[in-house]
């Protein structure tokens, strides 16, 4: 079930709300059991089947957790049922996104025949693995209680808002609000509006570059222009943005409406100076639980020698690069950033660019997304040479004008909505709050009833995320 959809917007939210604040009013208990149960609904809509793999997840965790707490004192034991947690859920893991991948290279290296299976991806079980995950290492390090009643755990790891898509939520972070939060109307009227902005992130801007990429990368690379190679390579850039991030604002915002406060996964990443910056905007739940949860084992960058640094981060940037999916290009993609941001740590480089550290920044964040984007390595190189004319292509073609013209506004408010506008208008007009604040209403109700017309409309409306 899409949150971009008109069984979500007009149906299964508010049906939620009512029960969650009419009903259940008052009520904790029975609220977090009736949100477990509707979000189970919610994960079973599309593909029922996988509901059974989110239930192994919990009551395995929830089993975990309880263990790795009773023998806290005993730390061979306790380390004993985290390596058993770990080899469990990332045993699963394997076997749903990575299990044909390997056998594929297995049958092409040995040259052996057998039949490969075809094995279904449960939507989003990277996220909720990884907050499974969480869990239990959190307890193990006592940053949030052991949970004895599992329907909690349940909730934890598949509360709806960002059950499929993330942000990936930390135990730590909510271990105190699944029975203590705060509902107010403050957060509730701030929720509504948080989840419209992720909404017209998503529809108006996401969904319209999503036809120009998808043109874009469906030609054969050398029958590409120039113009639209590198009109393609933008498109993406952009719309992998406003797909994610409105995802997250949306999340963000659902949470907010029933009390749960999210921690922030963008950060007006496309603003910044160099890569290592990038990825303290980009995806921050991400970066940070692969800091939490990998890095800073390995020792982080406090060791005692370069080549200790470079192999930690080498492990965390093949490993943040093979978690987004089963091909050589996302282990490829993740490679780039290891080497990037390595020799960024290295030498300083990122700080003596100045100005120009934008445009470097820019320039490998896009050509990353191509490689990202391509169906396999091969064809990422060969669109990258068709963006700077290297294979015999011509500049500019019909194709390119007409999509430039078509989406040219699309382009532009991409642009500016990449940027923090708020402080930015604020400096310059030097507006009072309650000008600002209707201003704000206005530009919501807008978002709102354009947003709505999109989706009654039927548009085009992939998620990018869904397939990790």
């Amino acid at each position: 079930m899409l949150f971009s959809s008109t069984i979500f917007v007009f149906l299964f939210l508010p049906m939620v709300l009512i029960f969650y604040y009419g009903i259940f009013r008052n009520k904790r208990k029975l609220q977090n059991i009736f949100l477990l149960l509707a979000s189970l609904f919610f994960y079973a809509w599309g593909e029922p089947a996988f509901v059974l793999i989110m239930l192994l997840s919990i009551i395995s965790n929830y089993y975990f957790g309880l263990k790795v707490d009773e023998h806290r004192e005993d730390k061979k034991k306790s380390k004993s049922i985290i390596v058993l947690m770990l080899i469990f859920n990332l045993s699963i893991m394997f076997i749903f996104k990575y299990l044909m991948f390997t056998l594929s290279n297995i049958k092409y290296l040995t040259g052996l025949n057998f039949n490969i299976p075809n094995i279904a991806l449960p939507i989003g079980i990277s996220f909720f693995t990884f907050q499974a995950i969480s869990y239990v290492i959190d307890v193990y390090r006592q940053n949030g209680k052991v949970q004895k009643n599992p329907l909690y755990v349940g909730l934890y790891i598949s509360f709806f808002p960002q059950l499929i898509a993330g942000p990936i939520v930390r135990y730590e972070t909510i271990s105190e609000q699944i029975e203590n939060r705060q509902e107010n109307f403050e957060d509730f009227s701030k929720g509504v509006c948080r989840f419209i902005i992720g909404l017209g992130k998503k529809m108006l801007l996401a969904n319209t570059l999503a036809i120009v990429a998808d043109y874009a990368f469906s030609l054969k690379a050398s029958e590409l222009s120039v113009c639209m190679a590198w009109l393609g390579a933008i498109a993406y850039t952009f719309q992998i943005f406003f797909d994610f991030s409105g995802y997250s604002d949306m999340a963000i915002g659902l949470g907010q409406m029933f009390g749960f406060k999210f921690l922030e996964n963008f950060n007006y990443p496309y603003i910044s100076k160099s890569i290592s910056e990038f990825w303290r905007r980009w995806h921050i739940s991400l970066g940070t639980w692969f800091r939490d949860y990998v890095y800073f084992p390995l020792g982080g960058s406090r060791v005692d020698s370069k080549k200790r640094l470079v192999f930690n981060l080498f492990v965390v940037w093949s490993l943040t690069g093979l978690w987004h999916g089963a091909n050589w290009t996302f282990i490829v993609w993740g490679l780039l950033y290891f080497v990037l941001i390595t020799f960024e740590k290295l030498t300083g480089f990122d700080k003596k660019l100045g100005w120009f550290g934008h445009i470097y920044t820019m320039l490998f964040v896009t050509l990353g997304w191509v490689l990202f984007r391509s169906d396999n390595i091969m064809y990422g190189i060969e669109y990258i040479k068709s963006m700077f004319a290297m294979n015999g292509n011509v500049f500019m073609d019909s194709l390119a004008k007409l999509y430039f013209l078509e989406n040219r506004y699309f382009y532009i408010g991409a642009i500016l909505f990449s940027l923090p506008l708020k402080n930015i208008i604020s400096k310059k007009l030097n507006l009072d709050n309650k000008v600002f604040d209707l201003l704000y209403i206005i530009i919501i109700l807008i978002l709102f009833v354009l947003s709505i017309c999109y989706i009654v409309k039927g548009s085009y409306n992939p998620f990018i995320y869904f397939n990790f």
